[in-house]
């Protein structure tokens, strides 16, 4: 199995498969907040941006 870091790639490798999954879902987990928090940054841009033409 594969990994982007070597700390990653040593639990994965002394783990069993509920490990690498949870790593998986770790980085997942991590990996959302960043886009939704750039989401609501645009949305609010796009209503200001709407609220001043009108």
């Amino acid at each position: 199995m594969s990994a982007q870091c070597a700390m990653c790639k040593a639990v994965i490798e002394g783990g069993n498969e509920t490990v690498a999954e949870g790593v998986n879902n770790g980085i997942t987990y991590l990996m959302v907040f960043p886009y939704l928090l750039v989401g609501i940054l645009f949305y609010f841009i796009y209503r200001h941006k709407k609220k001043g033409k009108a």
